[in-house]
């Protein structure tokens, strides 16, 4: 990409975006959804969090466009729009450890990401 300012537009929808991704519960869910569509019930219980809470944050991350739902029956199963989400995640990830943030903490992730917990 240039380099120079980016056009207002631009960043606000950019800003709005990293909005999406600015809390720990709605990390937890797109965490969560990496590996693939999931319906609220299973949130619910990979996360830890109240169904209702579970569901604000869906709507909230639907409507920024970083997840998207169909429904299956009575049954809605919610997906990343695309891998940039996960990509995001991991760059955020690397910034912390090059950071200097607990290794501990992020080689647990990692443990569980790859699934060897």
């Amino acid at each position: 990409m240039a380099d120079g300012p980016l056009p207002e537009r631009l960043a606000e929808r950019l800003a709005d975006t990293m909005f999406a991704l600015a809390t720990p519960s709605r990390l937890q869910i797109l965490v969560c959804l990496r590996d693939g569509p999931r319906s609220v019930s299973e949130i619910v219980d990979a996360v830890g969090m109240e169904q209702s809470a579970v569901s604000h944050q869906l709507r909230v991350l639907r409507q920024h466009a970083v997840v998207t739902a169909r429904r299956a029956g009575r049954t809605r199963h919610y997906e990343l729009r695309d891998g940039h989400v996960a990509v995001l995640i991991d760059e955020a990830l690397a910034h912390l450890q090059a950071l200097g943030h607990p290794p501990a903490d992020l080689a647990e992730y990692r443990r569980v990401r790859d699934g060897r917990a």
